[in-house]
């Protein structure tokens, strides 16, 4: 059978494939996006003191364009492209330098050259909604004293009866 995603095979989970031809889009960079990517990506020298060496640059960028286009986490990455907390730390170092924000300044420049962009008219859509399992879990407690506390739940308990008429307990004579 032939599906919109592709072929049906008893092989694969729900007949759509799972990471294993997802992945290679990502691990394979074209040659005319990786020499501007290239140019932006921090430059590392191998260490002196020794160790493990540094996982190859196009892996990295390949696994960072695919947690970011999957929303799978980091560790659930596939293997192809390294380790999922190494290339999480190349994320985070390379948020803090800025890459990302270069990049999509080069980005927009080219657009810009090959199409035009017309920056009188620019749109922004958003939303906010309730998250349904919202709120804040440290929030203050109020500061009532305990008395408070049980004179406001009393109020709407059963109402009281009238001192000096105990049910069942009687006073010695």
């Amino acid at each position: 059978m032939r599906f919109w995603w592709g072929e049906w095979s008893p092989n694969l989970h729900g007949g759509v494939s799972m990471a294993g031809n997802s992945a290679s889009r990502f691990h394979q960079i074209p040659e005319a996006l990786w020499e501007r990517i290239d140019l932006v990506i921090p430059i590392y020298k191998p260490s002196c003191n020794g160790g493990r060496p540094r996982l190859p640059m196009r892996n990295v960028v390949g696994g960072i364009l695919y947690v970011l286009a999957t929303g799978c986490q980091w560790k659930a990455m596939p293997k192809q492209f390294g380790s999922g907390s190494a290339i999480h730390a190349y994320f985070q170092e390379w948020v803090r330098l800025g890459v990302f924000e270069e990049l999509w300044q080069l980005a927009l420049t080219e657009y810009d050259q090959l199409k035009g962009i017309d920056w009188k008219w620019q749109s922004m859509d958003g939303a906010m909604t309730k998250s349904p399992l919202g709120g804040e879990k440290n929030r203050e407690k109020p500061d009532r004293s305990w008395q408070a506390r049980r004179q406001t739940l009393d109020v709407d308990r059963w109402p009281r009866r009238a001192s000096g008429r105990r049910r069942g307990r009687r006073q010695c004579a």
